[in-house]
């Protein structure tokens, strides 16, 4: 049986959201889906994107994985979960803007930070993933942060950036950006505050995303 909480979160959705959105679903149903943004999300419960973009469904082709990597493209025959979304995204789909979506108190971050790359828990997977984090890991250990909550921080961002760089490594993503059909963002999301800043790839500056309840 499906834990309570779950049975009890559906049961408030069918009387709720899907009754004043049941048109749409229905619609979505008969015609398919042809959302515009992609999001590459985290895993971790507190950094839903469809919560913090207040999406509908259909408008956001959301992919999540352990703290929002994107590996380079490597085509070599194996299992390929993130890199097929993107594809499946950007060639089935045609959406026309690719953000990478980081958070603050990443765990997969703070693991990547921790000596000897301590995977986040006992396993044949993640510690291979986190190992994505490799360059820009020492990129930030080369800066001589000294305080952690900082050092993570700054691990947070310069993870975004280098998800944008793998993102490049990919034909398809190469040509559509060439051709201006395709448009890529960074963007990280304060949990705590519940602020949204956007990458200015230009300068490397992270501005906070100003909305009309910050005064």
């Amino acid at each position: 049986m499906l834990p309570d909480r779950l049975m009890q979160g559906y049961a408030a959705f069918r009387a709720g959201r899907y009754q004043s959105e049941n048109d749409r679903y229905r619609h979505l149903a008969e015609t398919g889906q042809k959302p515009t943004v992609m999001v590459i999300a985290c895993c971790d419960s507190r950094a839903a994107p469809e919560l913090i973009f207040d999406a509908s469904p259909g408008e956001i082709f959301v992919v999540r994985n352990v703290a929002n990597l994107v590996p380079p493209y490597s085509p070599d025959g194996e299992y390929h979960g993130t890199s097929a979304a993107l594809e499946f995204g950007l060639m089935g789909l045609e959406v026309e803007h690719v953000v990478v979506m980081g958070h603050g108190r990443c765990g997969g971050i703070a693991a990547a930070l921790r000596e000897g790359g301590s995977p986040l828990s006992p396993g044949d997977f993640i510690g291979k993933w986190i190992s994505l984090l490799e360059k820009p890991v020492e990129a930030c250990r080369c800066e001589g942060i000294a305080d952690p909550g900082e050092r993570q921080h700054r691990l947070e961002h310069l993870s975004i950036v280098n998800s944008l760089a793998a993102l490049r490594t990919f034909p398809c993503v190469r040509a559509l950006e060439g051709l201006g059909r395709i448009h890529l963002h960074g963007v990280w999301f304060d949990i705590a505050l519940g602020e949204l800043h956007v990458l200015d790839e230009a300068t490397s500056a992270w501005d906070r995303l100003a909305t009309a309840v910050d005064g």
